[in-house]
């Protein structure tokens, strides 16, 4: 069966892409998942606030964002707190190469354009194949037009890009307000790919001590279906490729997120829970799928259920939602 599949115009062997996290921090367990028939590796994030923490540290002048206040650096971990420091991060990049021949991924972490984006070109200098910048950003005070919104994240993509020849995947939120529209911007502005959706994870409320506590919990299946509905929507409307991050857990998950358009499916809470054996189990479920069903190839099935041939999509989806409200009813007691 073949399974491969172009993303960030790399070909790679098949669309399960080894999702950022701190699997990649162990050259060891990167080995056993390349082994396990991973496509791609993404590398952990490298943040914008531990290359300015480095920066100061060498009292070393710094472009960071205008609007920003310098005292904001005080909520983030100290510097010893990250996995890796900025220059660990790039030695472990030239590991993970010598170690194994799928391509390796960079990931950036940040808010908007500054000194921090020339990372991207030290990343394609310790040999990275490619890059995944992920801007994350909420407009919480308000002041902000959504135009000016996705100017930070179209200027992040320009800076990165004017620093280094690397193919780009940019990780969105979900908090745009025409996404699909957004989705073209950027690929006019240089994106190789795009990647539906970073997390946003939400606070907790310690009702005792009165204090907002981080929480951190892995996804589950529930959390794919914000990523169907968008890479349906935006499949054919791009000429770039999409990917599908959040909630992949089974071959049942892959191949939902293909049909919808995804032609690169990363996994990540899965492969903490399950390791490199839940990957393996994962693809050989995926060839065995297409087989019994038929298809000659991966490509063949990318996009089959998205809303491209629907003349009126906003229609089908506004029916589906009164659909699926009419129809539930509470169970009796």
């Amino acid at each position: 069966m073949d399974l491969r599949t172009t993303y960030m115009g790399l070909d790679l062997a098949n669309p399960l892409i080894v999702g950022a996290s701190p699997l990649s921090d162990d050259v060891g367990m990167i080995r056993r998942l390349e082994d396990a028939g991973a496509g791609a590796i993404v590398m952990h994030s490298l943040f914008t606030e531990q290359l300015v923490r480095d920066q100061m540290a060498a009292h070393v002048g710094m472009d960071y964002i205008a609007d920003s206040n310098p005292e904001g650096l005080s909520y983030f971990p100290d510097a010893e707190d990250y996995a890796l420091g900025p220059d660990e991060y790039l030695a472990q990049i030239a590991r993970l190469k010598e170690a194994v021949d799928v391509p390796v991924f960079g990931s950036l972490n940040g808010m908007a354009g500054g000194d921090w984006t020339r990372w991207a070109g030290l990343m394609a200098e310790a040999g990275a194949d490619g890059l995944e910048l992920n801007v994350y950003y909420l407009p919480l005070d308000g002041d902000e037009s959504p135009d000016q919104v996705e100017a930070r994240f179209l200027g992040a993509l320009a800076q990165v890009k004017g620093h280094c020849d690397l193919p780009v995947a940019m990780k969105l939120t979900s908090f745009f307000s025409s996404p699909v529209h957004m989705a073209r911007r950027l690929e006019a502005a240089g994106a190789d790919a795009l990647v539906l959706f970073n997390r946003v994870f939400q606070p907790d409320i310690d009702i005792e001590e009165l204090e907002v506590t981080p929480a951190l919990t892995l996804s589950d299946p529930s959390m794919l279906k914000m990523r169907l509905l968008w890479l349906a929507a935006m499949f054919g409307k791009v000429d770039i490729p999409l990917a599908a991050s959040g909630g992949v857990h089974s071959t049942e998950d892959v191949i939902k997120a293909v049909m919808a358009g995804a032609s690169g499916v990363q996994m990540t809470s899965a492969l903490l829970s399950g390791g490199p054996e839940h990957l393996a189990q994962v693809l050989e479920g995926l060839e065995g799928w297409l087989v019994e069903h038929q298809y000659e190839s991966l490509r063949q099935m990318c996009g089959s259920m998205s809303l491209l041939r629907c003349p009126d999509p906003e229609s089908y989806e506004r029916a589906n939602y009164i659909r699926t409200l009419q129809r539930w009813h509470p169970r009796p007691l």
